[in-house]
């Protein structure tokens, strides 16, 4: 297990708030966070009424939001309290209690998405196993299925380290963050991946499968 279940669990309530706070101030890490998840719904919106996979949906601030525009929403987190304030939002989701560490839920393995999204969560990933779950990933999606990772992200080493410094007293070393550069070359003969920086820490990932003329 990677995280501290009851830590999120007793976050939960105040999980938005926290967030809200971080934002607002434009600190790390939640600098940008709102055009964060609006990249994301745009990017889901484009195609009406899609199959949609979120993991680690904690308290379905995202989701809700496609969900209510006729989206079919299935999910997987691992704090039982964040899906129950997920689940009353939407009541017709499809939503699991399941460790994101242990891969996709079984259940799902056999589904095909037109949008995959996260955001915030996989950042608990090593680097190593980032890649390896947006491999698998990707043979989730339909011919034009997207990912939409949303994270604490910057473009090179060199940005993240400069985050570092000046977040001196609060950065999170048991957390590792996205740098696109190193991703892309990690990815390059596997997908298309795009980087969108939205704040000083922050930033979206729109990763698909190489069609024939990409390879």
């Amino acid at each position: 297990m990677l995280l501290n279940q009851q830590g999120f669990d007793l976050w939960a309530d105040g999980y938005d708030q926290t967030v809200q706070l971080s934002e607002e101030n434009q600190q790390y890490p939640f600098a940008g966070y709102k055009d964060i998840l609006n990249k994301i719904f745009n990017e889901v919106m484009q195609v009406p009424a899609s199959t949609v996979l979120d993991i680690g949906f904690g308290t379905g601030v995202l989701t809700a939001k496609l969900y209510e525009h006729g989206h079919k929403i299935d999910g997987f987190d691992f704090s039982s309290k964040m899906m129950a304030i997920a689940q009353a939002k939407m009541p017709q989701a499809n939503l699991l209690e399941w460790d994101l560490s242990n891969g996709l839920p079984t259940t799902l393995m056999n589904n095909q998405y037109n949008a995959i999204v996260s955001t915030y969560a996989l950042h608990h990933f090593t680097d190593e196993q980032k890649v390896t779950y947006i491999k698998q990933l990707l043979q989730q999606l339909t011919p034009v299925g997207k990912i939409l990772i949303g994270d604490v992200a910057f473009q090179t080493r060199g940005q993240l380290e400069q985050c570092r410094q000046a977040s001196k007293g609060y950065w999170d070393d048991d957390e590792f963050y996205f740098v696109h550069e190193e991703l892309k070359i990690s990815l390059q003969d596997r997908c298309q991946l795009q980087f969108y920086p939205i704040s000083h820490c922050g930033g979206v990932f729109v990763i698909s499968n190489c069609t024939e003329v990409d390879r």
